[in-house]
């Protein structure tokens, strides 16, 4: 009979060898945003329930999954929350110290938490960034530029763009008749697959261009499929035009950098919170990833109404599906330096060169269990001799072993190698 492991359900543990692979995401997306003028930013944990519910991200289904309870202060308190999304508390952080910024590029890697049934993952990592700003359509391209530059540096191989926006299903709701709540309530009948919403409203627009399922079942390569909706539907609905040419000149100009992109007329789930065109992410086959615009987050999270997107990358998963975890790359560069005996003086001397060997751009570590075996490319020997204390280097790659009466000797051989960073 197997316990039932005391970790919490939903919970993961990360082992050395996972942590080697997310500390690489953490890297190369770190690089990457700050190469592009990004700054890092980290937000609290724990959140006022209010700061979410004011924004109206959190739908009545999302609003039970969110771990929340009552900040006890003596003889009152206020609901709060674990974080369930790293944007709005990243607006909110915009609002109380950045608002007199013209522009803001912020980026951040941290959790965020939301209720799965069994033993689902109730802790997520996000690597996420946030341009507020007024920048469309120059704003778009860069983050979708950047997020393909940190998924083809991690090795996953070639990146699908998956490009819609949420403005072409408005319009056709909205030249229905259909109110904003109602909107979104049909939307999501939509979505699930309730063919009699589609019947409802063909029924409002009798002179549509074809059936709604082409709207909404269908999806194509770049501009040409833009221009074929707008060719079928904007006749019937002239709202169309709009977010048909916000999407089609975001195409042009990623086709022009060698991008190719899948465009859907309604693809998006978060009907209400995006304004703009919004993207997604595949790598593997696998969504890693996406984002949008959200013009009027910021002045909902009790800012001023400025324009703003960004995009969240699952970290997790990205380091799931990394071809090598890159700690065996370290190992190649990596030293050990092994006592001959336990006298103090010869310990003393290799501890104190760990920190030269160091400062070289190698990984230097303690044999500190005697006669371990170690997958360190070269390894140093301290030993007592007739003359002193000595070192020998043995180059596992090699297979060849050189010794010296000086630690500045060992590391000036050790630079000739050409294997020091």
């Amino acid at each position: 009979m197997v316990e039932e492991s005391p970790r919490c359900r939903g919970m993961r543990d990360l082992l050395p060898a996972d942590m080697a692979r997310f500390r690489r995401v953490e890297e190369v997306f770190r690089t990457a945003c700050l190469a592009w003028g990004y700054q890092e930013v980290r937000t609290p944990t724990i959140e006022h329930l209010h700061l979410f519910t004011a924004a109206g991200t959190l739908s009545p289904q999302m609003l039970g999954r969110v771990y929340s309870f009552l900040d006890w202060d003596g003889w009152s308190g206020e609901r709060v929350v674990l974080r369930p999304d790293a944007t709005i508390p990243t607006a909110r952080l915009f609002v109380e110290h950045l608002q007199q910024e013209k522009l803001a590029k912020l980026f951040y890697i941290q959790n965020v938490f939301r209720f799965a049934e069994g033993d689902e993952p109730r802790e997520g990592w996000q690597c996420g960034v946030e341009l507020i700003g007024d920048t469309q359509p120059r704003g778009e391209v860069e983050l979708i530029l950047l997020g393909c530059q940190t998924l083809e540096r991690l090795g996953l191989g070639t990146v699908e763009v998956r490009l819609f926006h949420p403005g072409i299903v408005r319009s056709v709701l909205a030249q229905a008749g259909l109110e904003r709540a109602d909107q979104m309530r049909v939307y999501d009948r939509i979505l699930v697959g309730d063919l009699s919403a589609l019947a409802e409203v063909e029924e409002r627009l009798p002179s549509l261009g074809a059936p709604l399922r082409v709207l909404f079942e269908g999806e194509g390569d770049g501009s040409a499929y833009l221009a074929n909706l707008g060719s079928t539907f904007q006749k019937a609905v002239p709202q169309m035009a709009r977010p048909l040419e916000e999407l089609t000149t975001l195409v042009d100009t990623l086709s022009a950098l060698g991008c190719r992109c899948q465009v859907a007329a309604a693809l998006v789930g978060s009907f209400e919170y995006y304004t703009g065109p919004v993207f997604r992410f595949v790598a593997n086959g696998e969504r890693v990833g996406g984002g949008g615009r959200y013009d009027g987050l910021i002045a909902l999270a009790g800012g001023p109404d400025v324009a703003a997107s960004g995009f969240a990358l699952d970290a997790t998963k990205l380091a799931r599906l990394m071809p090598s975890p890159g700690e065996a790359i370290s190992r190649q560069e990596a030293v050990c330096v092994r006592p001959a005996s336990d006298r103090a003086d010869v310990v003393a001397t290799a501890f104190a060169a760990i920190g030269p060997l160091q400062e070289l751009g190698l990984r230097a570590e303690m044999a500190l269990v005697r006669d371990a075996p170690s997958a360190c490319r070269w390894e140093v020997t301290v030993k007592p001799s007739a003359k002193g204390i000595g070192y020998s280097l043995y180059d596992r790659t090699k297979k060849r072993r050189q010794r010296f009466a000086k630690l500045d000797d060992l590391l000036a051989a050790l630079e000739a190698t050409g294997g020091v960073p």
